[in-house]
């Protein structure tokens, strides 16, 4: 019986040390944005945890975001929705160019987003820092953001 409680404990001891380590290293991990690189934005990783509009293979590929009007407009109503997105942090806003961090609700992890504001259209990347999968996660909040611009901006 004493044995049993010892090999539980040092288990639940085990998982408590890996759980913490996962959640402390994604919590403070470096963003995966590189910013514009020859006027584009970083490629994605291999894994599923990115979405990108300037993805070469139909797994990471999102669309780029369409718009009417000025780049000034657009990209005034996209800081606009950053501004009131929960748990979102706009950490560098350049020129054409906008970066911003998103904290899931539950576990903590940040992912990174940028946005890239063309003469009609917006280019987007948005990708986990740590993990394989999210879940879908990046994909959905970019459509998220998507549905809350458009129509933009006649």
């Amino acid at each position: 019986m004493y044995k049993m409680t010892q090999i539980k404990i040092s288990k639940i001891s085990a998982m408590f040390v890996l759980t913490t380590s996962v959640l402390i290293g994604g919590c403070g991990s470096n963003p995966v944005a590189r910013g514009v690189i020859g006027g584009n934005l970083t490629d994605c990783p291999s894994s599923p945890n990115c979405v990108s509009s300037q993805a070469k293979d139909e797994d990471h590929l999102f669309q780029a975001i369409p718009y009417t009007g000025s780049a000034a407009q657009a990209k005034d109503k996209l800081l606009e929705i950053l501004d009131g997105y929960p748990r979102c942090t706009i950490t560098k806003n350049e020129d054409n160019y906008i970066r911003a961090e998103f904290t899931t609700a539950i576990m903590r992890f940040t992912d990174d987003a940028e946005f890239l504001i063309q003469e009609d259209s917006i280019q987007v990347r948005s990708a986990s820092r740590v993990g394989y999968s999210d879940l879908g996660k990046n994909r959905s909040r970019m459509n998220e953001i998507k549905d809350a611009l458009e129509p933009c901006c006649e």
